[in-house]
């Protein structure tokens, strides 16, 4: 469902098949860490290019970070972005820089409202029905 829309990548299908009976909901705690600590990663870039004078190293580590957790799920979309982000912090370009994190904002925000949604589902359809629907 998410996968094919293209905001994740195969990573996402990676972290599906490592879970098991064992760890049931494996890939549903990974996103959660990711939703977890994303936000604050965002803010914390909002508030550094709110100050003066412009750290763009600050930006360019914070960003790394995001674009690490978001690659860790396959937020294919969220990583792209960060890469855009990264490549006006190496400019200096401050106004690139303000443009790409409200554009990373609304990708985490779609994101997240459409793996809630999928993650719903699979609630729905129980663990027995994804396990032989995803081996397809």
């Amino acid at each position: 469902m998410v996968p094919e829309m293209g905001y994740l990548d195969e990573q996402f299908n990676q972290l599906e098949e490592l879970q098991d009976e064992s760890s049931p909901n494996f890939v549903e705690e990974v996103v959660a860490l990711f939703l977890k600590d994303s936000p604050r990663l965002l803010s914390n870039i909002e508030q550094t290019i709110g100050k003066y004078p412009q750290d763009f190293y600050r930006l360019d580590s914070l960003v790394h970070q995001l674009k690490g957790s978001g690659s860790s799920i396959g937020a294919v979309r969220m990583k792209n972005e960060c890469s855009v982000f990264k490549a006006h912090c190496n400019d200096r370009n401050l106004e690139g820089c303000r443009r790409s994190l409200q554009k990373m904002k609304r990708e985490h925000a779609t994101l997240k409202q459409k793996l809630e949604s999928y993650f719903q589902l699979l609630r729905q359809v129980g663990p027995r029905e994804h396990a032989v629907n995803s081996r397809k």
